[in-house]
């Protein structure tokens, strides 16, 4: 019986540490002015508030584009203006946040 060598025993990296490292390097130099901002718990629920609502606006768009219906375009459109209001409250926040910590 004969044991059979480990396949490229011999090679000193494999391809798959080189790609795990360039896509690390990658991730890195695409955010080079990103610092590494601590959020408050209030700061993250803004945040996700504020996705959350982003995600929300871009359905209402897409249904109002197929929408035939009037007075559901109208439904939808007034949806947007809501959604867009408090879209607009979310970045007053943020925008008064970063007067104070400046």
């Amino acid at each position: 019986m004969r044991i059979c060598p480990a396949y490229n025993r011999d090679m000193a990296r494999g391809w798959e540490s080189k790609s795990v490292e360039a896509q690390i390097e990658a991730s890195v130099a695409a955010e080079p002015g990103k610092s590494k901002v601590t959020l408050t718990p209030e700061q993250l629920e803004k945040e996700r508030r504020k996705a959350d609502l982003m995600l929300s606006r871009n359905r209402m768009l897409q249904q109002l584009e197929v929408s035939s219906n009037e007075r559901y375009s109208e439904l939808l459109r007034r949806t947007l203006a809501e959604l867009d209001g408090q879209i607009a409250e979310l970045a007053a926040w943020k925008h008064q946040g970063n007067e104070r910590s400046s």
